[in-house]
């Protein structure tokens, strides 16, 4: 049978001997084997306990805590625990990237941002709504959810609206008329991304259209100037007719 003493366990795991000792002095972890000449030698089901000690510690038991529920836990349980804490851990980054992301995004689509518009997007992004979602049925909620471009996402589709957006913005500010060349070729790619994004649904495209121009406040989508949503109607006025 397999023994290990102090200093290999702490080698192994990267722990201090003085920590092993510091268990062994509080007896939540005592090595099971001392030889004559009075040497502790760990066993492997000592080996377990450590592991569950440690596992226990990464969700900020305090020692006494782990004292009291050591014995009483299996291995698999302690496991599971920490699955589920690291699950937990993994949704919260994963919140927080989203939240970052859109605030990247909706920092992309401003010009200039003082410190009262920064912190109303820090808020929106991390009390999005998706309010809109209401005005649609749950056939369409179901492609919609899918399909429509995200400020928390960092796709392409995503990345292609917010440059389209800019475009219109910088048309709008040096007074280029939708029904211009540059006006066509922004229209022919907002339809192209739509007729993606609805899967060719011309009935579904106007219904979001009309959610679109909504005040943000009553959709929870990201408030677009009624300047750019006519200017971007216009466009693709202008390359149907």
């Amino acid at each position: 049978m397999k023994r290990w003493t102090t200093g290999e366990v702490a080698k192994e795991r990267n722990i201090s001997i003085r920590t092993l000792r510091y268990y062994d002095q509080i007896e939540l972890l005592t090595p099971s084997f001392k030889d004559a000449s009075g040497k502790r030698y760990y066993s492997e089901e000592d080996l377990f306990t450590l592991e569950k000690i440690i596992i226990l510690k990464s969700l900020s038991l305090p020692l006494e805590d782990i004292r009291n529920i050591l014995d009483k836990l299996s291995f698999k349980q302690v496991l599971v625990s920490h699955y589920n804490y690291l699950q937990e851990q993994l949704s919260t980054l994963q919140t927080s990237i989203s939240h970052t992301t859109s605030l990247i995004h909706m920092m992309d689509l401003e010009e200039s941002l003082p410190w009262e518009r920064v912190s109303e997007l820090v808020r929106r992004s991390q009390h999005s709504s998706k309010k809109w979602m209401d005005y649609f049925q749950e056939d369409e909620q179901v492609l919609l959810q899918k399909s429509v471009p995200n400020l928390s996402n960092n796709d392409e589709t995503t990345q292609q609206y917010i440059s389209l957006i800019r475009r219109m913005e910088s048309c709008i500010k040096h007074n280029v008329k939708p029904e211009s060349e540059e006006g066509f070729q922004i229209g022919t790619r907002l339809l192209e991304l739509s007729n993606d994004m609805f899967q060719g649904d011309k009935e579904l495209m106007d219904k979001f259209w009309k959610v679109r121009k909504q005040p943000a406040e009553d959709t929870g989508l990201y408030p677009i100037s009624d300047d750019v949503l006519e200017f971007a109607e216009r466009c693709m006025e202008y390359v149907m007719s």
